[in-house]
């Protein structure tokens, strides 16, 4: 029997082609799963969805209606919903002084607001089906445990959605909802392309992870794939699939501008 076998799924965030939701939803389905994959894109959620022999909706986590639409919409669909992953979320690179208060709301309505509507309409969903229960899981980031410099509104709202997360653990626990945090780290994916590219930038980051290698899309795909199944007793935990980051904490500035500085002047010279 597959790991997921006879669950239903949705996906929130799945809507740029190859992303870490596409990835997570592909694993899902190839283990058994009938998933629903959603964003705001249509197009690459309709493909997807085709692939995989599952469903999509439009939404955007920011508006309250639209997400609590999706659960409602989920469950009718499919018949229930048994695990909910938000994979959303927006890389802002930005130091706290020059943040603007555009930014600010646009990372608070998506990274904390959004959360907040993502837990409430699935909770809302899962503690109300026979049988009662399900898996939620929000993706964080190894940068609320390993501060990474100019990252503070992005740290800041991961770390609230994380408490959100053991907040719905503790208080719905009895209706058997399970309720975590995923945590990646440096993650090549279609979102930090251009980061990958530039010289000696992945140089700062391998010396910090014990397990030799930067945590992959898959790696982090397989720990929700886990939580979601029968075999994980785990719920209210941050889960790290990141090789061991968290020990040795991210490069700081200073590291990484030595790094970079490092690898281009080998280029120039070669």
């Amino acid at each position: 029997m597959a790991l997921l076998d006879g669950k239903k799924a949705v996906i929130l965030g799945a809507a740029g082609k190859d992303n870490m939701g596409q990835t997570i939803a592909r694993l899902f389905a190839a283990e058994g799963a009938e998933v629903l994959v959603t964003g705001r894109h249509e197009e690459p959620l309709a493909d997807l969805a085709s692939e995989l022999g599952g469903h999509y909706a439009l939404c955007d986590i920011t508006n309250h209606s639209e997400v609590h639409a999706l659960a409602k919409t989920a469950a009718e669909k499919m018949g229930r919903v048994d695990a909910a992953i938000n994979a959303s979320g927006w890389g802002l690179l930005a130091n706290l002084l020059d943040t603007t208060q555009e930014q600010l709301d646009q990372i608070v309505a998506l990274q904390f607001k959004g959360v907040h509507h993502f837990l409430q309409a699935f909770v809302s969903v899962m503690k109300d089906q026979d049988p009662q229960g399900g898996s939620l899981i929000s993706l964080s980031s190894a940068t609320t445990k390993a501060l990474i410099n100019n990252h503070a509104a992005y740290i800041g709202t991961k770390t609230g959605a994380e408490a959100l997360i053991r907040c719905v653990a503790n208080d719905f626990g009895q209706y058997g909802i399970k309720a975590n945090t995923v945590s990646p780290a440096f993650t090549e994916s279609p979102m930090t392309k251009d980061s990958f590219a530039v010289p000696g930038l992945v140089d700062a980051f391998l010396p910090k992870y014990p397990l030799g290698r930067l945590n992959t899309s898959q790696d982090v795909a397989e720990a929700c794939a886990w939580l979601c199944s029968d075999r994980a007793f785990v719920t209210g935990q941050n889960i790290q699939p990141n090789g061991g980051l968290t020990l040795r904490g991210n490069p700081q500035a200073v590291d990484i501008e030595a790094a970079v500085g490092a690898a281009m002047a080998k280029q120039q010279g070669g």
